[in-house]
């Protein structure tokens, strides 16, 4: 469910051509090394077909994680501030410059994202802790990427996979928020669109809202069933039906109320023209996914005290706030339109068997095939056993009540370096070594299934006698 965000990548820099200290002079060229390895791994990340970057991501992770403390260390020096207990004195020869891929410019069709340089160390802390949001968001994807496979899975596994999504997004939560705290990134004019403040508030709203609607899903047994009804091996349906207590069904669409008001935040704040249209409108559905599990628990809770007519109209409330136009008629979808939806459902779960880019939809679709369930099932009963008049679902959706959080996140805590290793670093610079700038060229392609090419007629592994002649359309 949560978006699959596209890593950015970045050029090759050297720190030391940038700053220099008289304190530590070894620490420019260490915070050189581990930005080098950062930028390895990301383009080889970016090359990796889709299936393989899952089992890639701890490697960026780590890579991430080991380039902040340095950052944050040159950062904090160039403020005249103390790194801990020890003083470090960072002398700033000229403003850091830098490039990195802007993965959530809007672009036209078939054109890769803008390439901007950016003036100023802001920048590259803001980045590259964007960077491993995205790379917490993407775990979290991962890790619901189980649910969602042909096997089966019992109920501890499930709850196991849905808590470490959702641990991975109030970390995203976290890095967001700390990135807004910095004086110098939340009064930033000149960002690129993905690391304005407006942006950086938004994701940090997004994150909250998924990790609020996975505290739901981990024991919302209709989506279980409904998930588990499209698998072949499943025979739970033949001796037992999903049930959920009363009082836990109105607390869940609090929570899904509370999720959608964040979803609501975020959609106000990513400002459209500016960023990736698939993001504005997976946080727009992400909206309507939230209001319409709400109006499904607000169901449940009407049909568990007896009135399924109220429950039936609680359920066409969740139609409408999900958006569907199809009619179920004998519990079958009909018209074009219900051709429409069950095309999109098989569209999407060939995405999900493939590993491709699936929930692109902010869970609507999945969410539909459960008020689906309910209706037909609720229906059926209505029409025959109990005989309520079903009411106007207007009225109903006008009196939900409000939200309820959750969740209460942390403060993230960025990695420092210690005094041992600040004091590592004060020894003077050895003329005969030099800085690791990295295995992969800047100029090298960075596309699936894309390699360094060589010039035309050249002898193998000569390509660096070449000249490049003429611009290129890689990126780093």
């Amino acid at each position: 469910m949560p978006f699959p965000f596209t890593l950015p990548t970045t050029s090759s820099v050297l720190l030391s051509g940038f700053v220099e200290s008289a304190t530590n002079p070894s620490l420019p060229l260490a915070a050189t090394t581990k930005r080098s390895v950062l930028k390895d791994a990301l383009k080889k990340h970016k090359r990796l077909a889709p299936r393989d970057r899952t089992a890639h991501l701890p490697t960026v992770q780590d890579a991430v994680s080991s380039y902040i403390p340095y950052l944050l260390a040159l950062n904090t020096a160039s403020g005249f501030r103390d790194i801990g207990t020890e003083r470090v004195d960072l002398d700033v020869k000229r403003p850091l410059e830098t490039e990195w891929r802007s993965t959530l410019s809007a672009t036209l069709p078939g054109r890769e994202p803008p390439r901007p340089k950016l003036v100023g160390l802001h920048h590259e802390v803001a980045f590259t802790l964007s960077t491993l949001a995205h790379t917490h968001t993407l775990l979290a994807r991962s890790q619901l990427r189980t649910l969602h496979d042909a096997t089966m899975l019992s109920t501890e596994q499930r709850t196991n996979a849905i808590t470490a999504a959702m641990k991975h997004l109030l970390e995203a939560h976290s890095i967001h928020k700390y990135l807004l705290g910095l004086p110098s990134i939340s009064a930033s004019k000149d960002a690129p669109p993905d690391i304005q403040p407006s942006t950086i508030s938004a994701l940090a709203a997004l994150a909250l809202a998924e990790a609020t609607l996975l505290v739901v899903s981990k024991d919302d047994p209709y989506a279980a069933a409904a998930s588990d009804d499209r698998n072949e091996n499943n025979r739970d349906w033949m001796f037992k039906a999903p049930s959920i207590p009363k009082v836990r069904a109105h607390l869940y669409a609090r929570l899904c109320l509370a999720a959608a008001e964040h979803a609501s935040q975020a959609q106000g704040l990513l400002g459209p023209g500016k960023i990736n249209a698939d993001l504005v409108k997976y946080v727009a559905d992400l909206r309507k996914t939230a209001r319409g599990k709400a109006a499904r628990f607000l169901a449940i809770d009407a049909e568990l005290t007896g009135k399924t007519g109220e429950g039936l109209a609680w359920l066409q409330g969740a139609r409408r706030e999900l958006g569907l136009a199809s009619e179920l008629k004998d519990g079958q979808r009909k018209g074009f339109k219900g051709l429409k939806q069950s095309w999109q459902e098989r569209r999407e779960d060939k995405r999900a068997e493939k590993g491709g880019e699936w929930g692109m939809d902010g869970g609507k679709l999945e969410e539909a095939r459960v008020v689906e369930m309910l209706e037909a099932k609720w229906d059926k009963e209505n029409s025959t056993i109990n005989t309520q008049l079903v009411p106007s679902c207007e009225p109903l959706l006008a009196s939900m009540p409000s939200g309820r959080e959750y969740h209460s996140p942390q403060p993230y805590q960025p990695p420092q370096l210690d005094a041992q290793a600040l004091a590592l670093m004060r020894a003077p610079l050895d003329p005969s070594e030099s800085v690791f700038r990295g295995d992969e060229e800047d100029s090298g392609g960075e596309e699936y299934g894309g390699s360094t090419s060589e010039p035309v007629g050249a002898f193998p592994g000569t390509s660096h006698d070449y000249g490049r002649r003429g611009p290129s359309n890689s990126y780093y």
